[in-house]
C-alpha cells in the first residue's frame, strides 16, 4: 500500500498553466503505474493520464492530449501533471492513483490521494 498526497491545485485563468504534484510514501514507488484522474462538478470521475513505473510510457485521455504532460521522478517518489492551455472545462478535483496494471480503468488503481481542486476561469 502506498500513501499519496496531491498538491499544486488552484485558480487559474483560461489559457494558463498549472503543475500538479503527487508525493508517494510507504511503498516501492517505481513498481507502480501512476495515474491522474479528475472529477468535474456534478460529473463522474474520469481518466486523465497514466505513466508506467519506469516513466517510459505514457497515455492520455483525448480531451487533454497535447495540452497535459505526465511525468515522474522515482528518486523523489513523485508524479507530476503539467497542464497547459487550460480551459474552463478542465475545472475539477484532480486525483492521483497508484496501481499495478497498465490500464486506464479506475478500479485497477488501488491507492488514491485526497484530491486537489483546479478551477479555470473564463
Amino acid at each position: 500500500q502506498v500513501q499519496l498526497v496531491e498538491s499544486g491545485g488552484g485558480l487559474v485563468q483560461a489559457g494558463g498553466s498549472l503543475r500538479l504534484s503527487c508525493a508517494a510514501s510507504g511503498g516501492t514507488f517505481s513498481s507502480y503505474v501512476m495515474g491522474w484522474f479528475r472529477q468535474p462538478p456534478g460529473k463522474e470521475r474520469e481518466f486523465v493520464a497514466r505513466i508506467t513505473g519506469s516513466g517510459g510510457s505514457t497515455s492520455y485521455a483525448d480531451s487533454v492530449k497535447g495540452r497535459f504532460t505526465i511525468s515522474r521522478d522515482n528518486a523523489k517518489n513523485t508524479v507530476y501533471l503539467l497542464m497547459n492551455s487550460l480551459r474552463p472545462g478542465d475545472t475539477a478535483v484532480y486525483y492521483c492513483a497508484a496501481g499495478r496494471v497498465w490500464v486506464a480503468t479506475m478500479s485497477a488503481y488501488t491507492d488514491w490521494g485526497q484530491g486537489t481542486q483546479v478551477t479555470v476561469s473564463s
